[in-house]
């Protein structure tokens, strides 16, 4: 969980509920406590038991209590609706963890507890987890992640909007997230600024999947529509720092009243056009009209899809700035006397007059110097090119005792040699939703090894885990149908072991089968290496122009500025040839 941000949210709806230690201004420590409009049956359903919750008396808690001999409370960060907020202590673990915290005879405490239990078995990384549920001493109390590294996008988006790349990958990353959450039967219902974190490295992490609805008693008859218009809406504000509604939230102004949701490229200038129709297509069920006929996006799957077909938004340039230009002194400036020790140059005659220093080497015995260096150099040159043409020449005499037979076959006339087939673009292939590093797949084909795709770090390995993940990997697009006798793959880290397969697919984005995510596709090759190059060799003629390179082990590697030690692999560069 993020530190309590200082931009402006409601925190109490508008129903005069206050938080008790919140400040004007401050977000919860979880944003169970902000407000987003999510269609009138979830605002009907927050309010059916809001009664039954007044009448409970909240658990007399303060600073410094102990829950479970274990969770010590800190700093009391809400207290809304019965139940209260709390920054606390795992002193067994010694870290600092998040706690909700509700009597247990609340009317929401059931709901509560089974949604943070099965929000706690999702186990997605990209979502701040649940550490604990439990129900002890008459009170109900959910344990989650605190990340402290962490920004809610409700501060970063109070200075100014995002850059398209970072709208892009805000966009990617929250709507396959919360497709991998629906395919297992959860939702959120409470997506808003407050409840998105952006740690150091750039990722997103969705905090209170399940719990925040929960708290607050709401439901929705359409929850993947509810997400979804909620994801356009955080996309909506990323690009033009405005909430796509008439009222102001999180710390936003709202649009202009009677003038309707207008698409993102109308009220601020230099919007990204893709991004502005991706945001109108999420948001069109509450009444926008979406800018070209593309279909709305009603669930976060298709609105996951609709991202991945997008042209890629590479991030901007670094900007280098050029360092000062070398002042001379001025001793240096002027062969004269230097400043005395007054700080003032001595002035007395012509000597005070700064002149400039001779050209070097320009005196008798530097022109003999420099003609003496270039002959040796001359020299020096010739010496070796003699010597290297000889050695050559020798090499050229004798036979090759190791030259095997296919070698010698590979020499006869006739034979065409393979020849490299340029890549025009590629997409990471995350069947179960997780993506590893989707903004990095272009990085492999762009000619540079310093640049890479890497994969999160896994705890089992070399082999990865069926349970956990079946395979990593990029689909490459040809141009067009294309021969494929072999690729050749540069790789991050060497050692035991890494495990390469490629296969034909149909398109950029294939569709995965179930249970086995390539069952589907057309086997090419395959090959184990240790080392940090793989060269895979197709046999026959096999034809395709998408072609996936799948990896399903990797080796152990140390910690780094991308991931912690485990076992994973980085893609610097990856050549096909036909």
């Amino acid at each position: 969980m993020a530190e309590r941000s200082t931009a402006a949210v409601d925190v109490a709806d508008s129903d005069g509920e206050e938080s008790l230690t919140a400040e004007a201004g401050k977000a919860t420590a979880d944003g169970a406590g902000t407000h987003q409009k999510t269609g009138q049956e979830t605002e009907a359903a927050g309010n059916r038991d809001k009664g039954a919750a007044a009448d409970v008396n909240p658990p007399e808690l303060h600073s410094g209590h102990k829950l479970a001999r274990r969770y010590r409370l800190e700093e009391c960060v809400t207290r809304l609706d019965g139940f209260s907020s709390w920054r606390a202590v795992d002193e067994k673990l010694r870290r600092a963890v998040g706690v909700h915290v509700l009597p247990a005879d609340h009317p929401r405490a059931r709901p509560v507890l089974a949604a943070a239990r099965s929000a706690a078995l999702l186990g997605d990384p990209r979502f701040v987890q649940v550490l604990d549920a439990v129900e002890e001493n008459d009170l109900v109390y959910v344990v989650h992640e605190w990340l402290p590294d962490a920004t809610e996008l409700t501060t970063v988006l109070a200075s100014a909007p995002l850059e398209p790349h970072d709208a892009y990958q805000l966009v990617s990353q929250v709507s396959q997230a919360m497709a991998a959450a629906h395919r297992e039967g959860l939702a959120h219902l409470r997506l808003n600024p407050g409840s998105v974190l952006r740690t150091e490295s750039g990722q997103y992490r969705i905090r209170g999947l399940a719990v925040m609805a929960a708290l607050r008693g709401i439901s929705s008859e359409h929850p993947q529509r509810t997400d979804t218009e909620s994801i356009g809406a955080l996309l909506y504000a990323a690009l033009t720092q405005r909430w796509p509604y008439d009222k102001d939230a999180h710390g936003l102004s709202g649009l202009p009243k009677g003038v309707g949701l207008i698409a993102p490229d109308q009220v601020r200038a230099g919007v990204h056009r893709g991004l502005s129709e991706l945001a109108m297509r999420a948001l069109v069920n509450d009444g926008a009209t979406a800018s070209r006929q593309d279909q709305p996006c009603t669930t976060p799957e298709e609105l996951s899809k609709a991202v991945a077909a997008m042209p890629r938004i590479r991030p901007p340039e670094p900007v280098f700035t050029p360092s000062p230009a070398y002042q001379r002194t001025t001793y240096q400036q002027g062969y004269g006397q230097p400043p005395a020790h007054g700080g003032a140059s001595r002035a007395a005659g012509p000597a005070a007059v700064p002149m400039a220093p001779p050209p070097p080497l320009q005196s008798r015995t530097g022109r003999a110097l420099k003609w003496t260096v270039s002959a040796l150099l001359i020299a020096a040159l010739g010496l070796g090119s003699w010597q290297l043409a000889d050695t050559l020449l020798k090499k050229e005499d004798k036979p090759d005792p190791g030259k095997s037979t296919s070698q010698k076959d590979d020499d006869k006339p006739g034979q065409v040699a393979s020849k490299p087939i340029s890549i025009q673009d590629a997409a990471e292939f995350a069947p179960d939703g997780a993506a590893q590093n989707a903004d990095e797949a272009d990085l492999t084909h762009d000619g540079k090894t310093s640049t890479a795709w890497h994969t999160n770090s896994f705890f089992d390995g070399p082999q990865l885990a069926p349970s956990i993940k079946r395979g990593v990997g990029i689909v490459y697009d040809l141009g067009s149908e294309q021969k494929i006798s072999g690729a050749s793959l540069s790789l991050r880290f060497g050692g035991p072991y890494t495990e390469v397969s490629l296969y034909g697919t149909d398109s950029l984005t294939p569709s995965a089968s179930a249970g086995d995510p390539v069952g589907s596709f057309t086997k090419l090759a395959s090959r184990q290496t240790s080392s940090t190059t793989s060269e895979l060799k197709v046999k026959g003629t096999k034809k395709s122009r998408y072609v996936l390179v799948w990896m399903t082990a990797m080796p152990s590697a140390p910690g780094d500025e991308y991931s912690d030690p485990g076992y994973k692999q980085a893609i610097t560069e990856v050549k096909f040839t036909g």
